[in-house]
């Protein structure tokens, strides 16, 4: 199996987010991959409990993650985004810090810290 560049793994996480693709979504994180909250708990572990996350949140209609910037450190990637949301409370956009480590062509572990949340204004 070719190794695939750190950028590219995330990229195509990204866009399997967008596309709200599970099983492509899926293809790039390890089988026992890990999701945390930045220097908190443990989220998910493993395909078992990560997908059934993602198909969750794939439900919401207005879902879309916005790169804003992306920095690549070795197998290291980090996402800055503005994520389109479905919050109980309206239609809004939340700010995500996402770290992923890449190893062996798939995200091994990931992080997230969520900033702030703004919700859209009906004219």
């Amino acid at each position: 199996m070719t190794t695939l560049d750190p950028a590219a793994v995330v990229q195509a996480q990204l866009d399997a987010y967008n596309a709200k693709d599970v099983d492509a979504l899926m293809r790039t994180y390890a089988p026992d991959a890990q999701q945390f909250v930045l220097h908190g708990p443990l989220l998910a572990q493993g395909h078992e409990v990560i997908r059934p996350r993602y198909v969750a949140r794939f439900a919401e209609p207005d879902l879309h993650a916005r790169l804003l910037g992306r920095t690549v450190l070795g197998n290291f990637v980090t996402d800055l985004e503005l994520v389109t949301r479905n919050f109980p409370e309206g239609l809004g956009t939340v700010e995500m810090l996402c770290i992923y480590e890449v190893v062996e062509g798939r995200i091994q572990r990931a992080s997230f810290a969520t900033g702030a949340t703004t919700l859209v204004t009906s004219p």
